[in-house]
């Protein structure tokens, strides 16, 4: 027995030991696997960090876990600024015999942690998820084989956040705080997928309404699954939506692209209770204590083909009957609720759905309130219906909880439409709306909005949009004794007449309390007075003069924070004032984040900017701070952490300059904070217009240097955002010029070892890739570079040079007052022939630095005929026309000098003792250009063929549209002709 306990005790000990190594042993072939994996099917940026993967088999046991931290995924093309995925917990059980076995990985598990997942369907229909590389068409080989199966038996998802956003239909869901389960053995063709997920947060959205907004989803999925034949079969299953139950019934089936749905619904509860239960502010830590009354029938279906052209049809039925609720601790309830409604599409078409309220009715206490409507069609929009509704609002609190709040006042709403709305057409109607002795009251705030009023009118008597007239009339308030009051004419909605005007104080500070504003906070004061009055023709056609517009604005301690702005903004006083023509700024002070501002100026074409469309705001603003902070505003999208403390693989994406401002900006700051920078008395001009922001001498000082320079950046196109600078820069050091530029990095890396100053006049353009980062490969310049001075010692291509020649001088020297012409082609660095002295050695260079880091040089060295040693004597002399040197009092030595910075590779290239070193050294650099030039020409051209096909193909369509349109009216034409005709025959034989 003890040899058993023994042996067993030493069986563990090896596993627990083959436990601890397997990851060891298998972390780096599974990390080739995955790049492999990823360079070959995925056409997107994947980002990830060696040290964030990891290995184990415990917590996955008897699989291997492979783990992989801050996993991000970043899309291309359409989506290069948009994180498809952010993972800060990826977890993959891998079938442990597939890894050590070396063939395929079998997936047998995937986790979640955390995840924050978005999914967009373009316009187009382009989804951002489409991010694998062509497959094959159907009949060709598949000649790539994965490196992974999928043999999946579990997965889970743990809190993460799932944002679904279709702009061509157009519809979104988002899903916060969501957990998922899900098993089944897709090893197997038919098996059944049993799944479960939750949310803290439910939205749906179509064409811009919230129809579900922040609800508890909670669903039971049994599929039937069928992968051979792509179908789909709900069995048992629960959806639940805060306390709304339903479940489906039907198929889908995906044999291609299409997706055909055969589905039917209804509500598994017929209690009113539950329907309630989805209407906003009703589902709260009360709703469970609230006495209903009522029956509900709920049920629909959806049918038909979903794919990017096709919508499946879908209808649903929804009846109330004799419902009622009344909370407990509210002394009135809300009875005679009476809802019958359907909405149908048959055929998919969104424009061919139809909705029918055929009664709507409650009594909220003594308040009824009633309507009906038929809606057909989406656009046009056929409209029959009426509301009417007399309430006190303070009736309402009686029914309904509105914690924290009192309200008090007389609301008469009486609105009928009826006729076709359409870009030209609205229903004729009539719609009044009068709110009397209005009063509110939060508990966040004890000051009440008093002596609250207003009558609101909407009438079109003809159903031509030109006829629609607004009035807002008698509106007025008291916040604290400060009054508020205003009023507001408008007739027609494409072309609208205006009259309005608006006069009082408003306190930020105490509105946001009354009526909170989500997820940003504002306060401040504001005080206004208001005039205007003319038409949006005047304004669309720039005739200011037509327009009655003045007023002034006093600004006074605002502050605005949000979620989009977390740095925030703070103006502690401004003024301004205005006429029909512009907007003068004056004495305007705060904060934009920690950095102080002050600004000055005039603003025009304000009208044409606000209400027509494509026009620009103008204006010329004097800008002044004492420090300002770039880096605050430079923040990563998930974690919020600057950029300068992420990865520097990571794309922050491009910052697009505004296409409708046309601006002058003259900026004076002391200090400017940016990446590693430290920008001291910076002063220019920054010109914004076009989506492009130009620099026009701007000045300033920084790592001991002064810099004047002149460029653009242009975001025309966001793909490949452009910019040119013209850099003017005096007394820079080498080595902190090195240090705080990747350019000078990659073009010049000779500059590390150089102590001592420079100054250039360098002009440059490119592109910029999505990091904010000058693109390489795409730049092109040229310019001169004057070394002050430099001491040139420690420099491996010269020890190099003086051990071939023995000529020890070459490789410590100094550098003064010298003017190097170089020019960068295509990335890279082409410096023009330049001669140094070193002694009574004449050295001539020139030559290229390449991105990959490689140099290509010729250096000539004209030398004493006594300096040349006998070894080098020897390496001469194998040269042709090299026998007699000795007789000339100088020979000059042709070096190749090749390989990197930090490996070079010197080679004796020749020489002569005519003095022809120039030759020599201007081939290589003639011939780098000569290259250069020629890769860009050819680009040159491949540009101009894109444009000219581009060109083409709209002028094709043009012709096709034209075609098209001129058939049209034939047509049209040829059917009135004869109707017309049928008509006269009609009216003929009834004679």
């Amino acid at each position: 027995m003890k040899k058993v306990f023994i042996g067993f005790a030493i069986f563990l000990v090896i596993l627990l030991a083959a436990a601890a190594l397997v990851p060891v042993l298998f972390k780096d072939k599974i990390k080739e696997v995955v790049d492999r994996e990823i360079a070959k099917n995925v056409e997107a940026k994947v980002i990830y960090n060696a040290d964030d993967i990891g290995v184990s088999i415990f917590s996955t046991f008897p699989n291997l876990g492979l783990n992989i931290d801050n996993l991000a995924v970043v899309g291309v093309d359409s989506f290069q600024r948009d994180t498809l995925a952010y993972l800060p917990q990826f977890r993959m059980g891998l079938d442990l015999m597939s890894v050590i076995s070396g063939d395929q990985l079998k997936i047998k598990s995937i986790k979640l942690t955390q995840p924050n997942i978005k999914l967009k369907v373009l316009k187009s229909g382009k989804a951002n998820w489409d991010i694998y590389k062509a497959v094959p068409t159907e009949g060709e080989p598949d000649t790539v084989q994965s490196d992974f199966s999928m043999a999946m038996e579990k997965w889970e998802v743990e809190n993460g956040k799932l944002v679904y956003e279709d702009l061509s239909i157009p519809f979104s869901v988002q899903l916060l705080k969501m957990n998922h389960t899900g098993s089944g053995d897709f090893e197997k063709s038919v098996f059944d997928m049993v799944s479960k997920t939750t949310s803290e947060g439910f939205t749906m959205t179509y064409d811009g309404v919230n129809y579900i907004t922040n609800k508890k989803l909670d669903a039971d999925v049994t599929l039937a699954m069928d992968l051979d034949k792509s179908l789909y079969t709900f069995k048992d299953n629960k959806f639940k939506i805060n306390d709304f139950a339903m479940d489906f019934a039907g198929t889908i089936l995906m044999p291609k692209e299409d997706i055909d749905l055969d589905l039917t619904f209804k509500a598994l509860d017929t209690d009113f209770k539950t329907i309630l239960s989805l209407v906003p502010g009703m589902y709260t830590e009360q709703f469970k204590d609230v006495k209903t009354e009522g029956k509900l029938a709920f049920n629909g279906y959806v049918k038909g083909r979903f794919n990017e052209t096709s919508m499946p049809g879908f209808g649903t039925d929804l009846k109330v009957t004799n419902a009622m609720f009344k909370y407990p601790d509210l002394p009135q309830a809300a009875t005679n609720i009476n809802v019958d409604m359907s909405v149908d599409n048959k055929d998919g078409i969104i424009n061919n759905t139809n909705v029918e309220v055929r009664k709507f009715h409650l009594d909220l206490g003594k308040n009824p309130v009633d309507a009906k409507a038929v809606i057909n069609g989406l656009d046009p929009m056929k409209v029959d219906g009426n509301l009417k509704a007399s309430i006190d609002l303070n009736e309402i609190t009686k029914v309904f909880p509105v914690e924290g709040m009192t309200l008090r006042g007389l609301l008469k709403v009486d609105a009928n439409a009826k006729g076709t709305y359409s870009a030209k057409q609205m229903p004729v109607m009539t719609a009044n709306l009068n709110l009397a002795n209005g009063y509110v009251k939060s508990k966040d705030f004890p000051a009440p909005i008093e002596n609250l009023s207003a009558l609101v009118n909407v009438l079109n008597a003809t159903g031509n949009t030109d006829d629609t007239e607004i009035k807002i009339e008698n509106f007025k308030m008291l916040l604290e004794g400060e009054p508020l009051a205003g009023r507001v004419y408008v007739k027609g909605i494409d072309k609208p007449i205006f009259d309005a005007d608006v006069k009082g104080t408003i306190d930020l500070t105490k509105m946001t309390k009354i009526f909170p504003l989500e997820g940003m906070t504002l306060t401040g004061r504001i005080k206004a007075d208001i005039k205007t009055k003319g038409k949006m023709a005047d304004i669309e056609a720039g005739k200011y003069a037509n327009i009655t517009s003045s007023g002034s604005m006093n600004v006074d301690k605002l502050t605005f924070v949000s979620t989009d702005l977390p740095q925030g903004m703070k103006v502690t006083t401004a003024n301004a004032s205005f006429n029909n023509e512009k907007i003068n700024v004056q004495n305007m002070s705060g904060f934009v984040g920690k950095s102080d501002v002050q600004m000055n100026g005039v603003i025009s074409n304000y009208m044409g900017y606000m209400f027509a469309e494509n026009q620009p705001l103008r204006g010329t603003m004097n800008v002044s701070s004492n420090r300002f902070n770039v880096n605050e505003w430079m923040v990563d999208e998930y974690s919020g952490q600057p950029v300068a403390q992420q990865t520097p693989t990571e794309a922050t994406g491009v910052v697009e300059v505004p296409g409708n401002i046309d601006f002058v900006l003259n900026a004076t700051v002391k200090e400017v904070l940016y990446d590693n920078l430290n920008l001291q008395n910076m002063k220019g001009a920054v010109i914004i217009k076009d989506k492009t922001a130009k620099l026009q001498n701007l000045a300033f000082n920084t790592l001991g240097g002064s810099f004047v320079t002149n460029g653009s950046y242009n975001t025309q196109s966001l793909s490949q955002p452009k910019f040119t600078f013209d850099l003017d820069i005096k007394n820079l050091e080498f080595k902190e010029a090195f240090n705080a530029f990747e350019t000078i990095q990659k073009l010049a890396p000779i500059s590390k070892f150089l102590e001592g100053k420079f100054s250039t006049n360098f002009a440059f353009a490119g592109e910029l890739g999505q990091d904010m980062m000058p693109v390489m490969g795409t730049m092109s310049g040229k310019g001169v570079i004057e070394v002050v001075r430099a001491v040139v010692k420690n420099i491996k291509v010269l020890n190099k040079i003086g051990e071939t020649t023995n000529f020890k001088e070459v490789q410590n020297f100094i550098i003064e007052n010298k003017d190097i012409a170089a020019e960068i082609l295509n990335g890279n660095l082409v410096v023009k022939p330049f001669d140094v002295k070193v002694g009574d050695i004449n050295m001539l260079v020139g030559g290229t630095n390449n991105l990959s880091g490689g140099i290509d040089y010729g250096v000539a060295l004209d030398v004493p005929t006594g300096k040349v040693g006998s070894a080098l004597n020897n390496k001469l002399s194998s040269f042709a026309g090299m026998k007699d040197y000795k007789g000339a009092e100088r020979v000059t030595l042709n070096l190749k000098v090749g390989g990197t910075m930090d490996d070079p590779k010197v080679a004796l290239a020749g020489g002569s003792a005519k003095a022809q070193a120039k030759d020599m050294v201007k081939d290589v650099v003639a011939s780098r250009l000569n290259t250069e030039k020629e890769k860009l020409n050819v680009k040159r051209q491949a540009a101009q063929d894109s444009l000219q096909r581009e060109l083409d193909r709209r002028k094709k369509e043009a012709e096709d549209k034209a075609r098209q349109e001129m058939e049209k009216k034939r047509q049209e034409a040829e059917d009135k002709l004869k109707k017309e005709a049928e008509n006269k025959l009609k009216g003929i034989f009834k004679r």
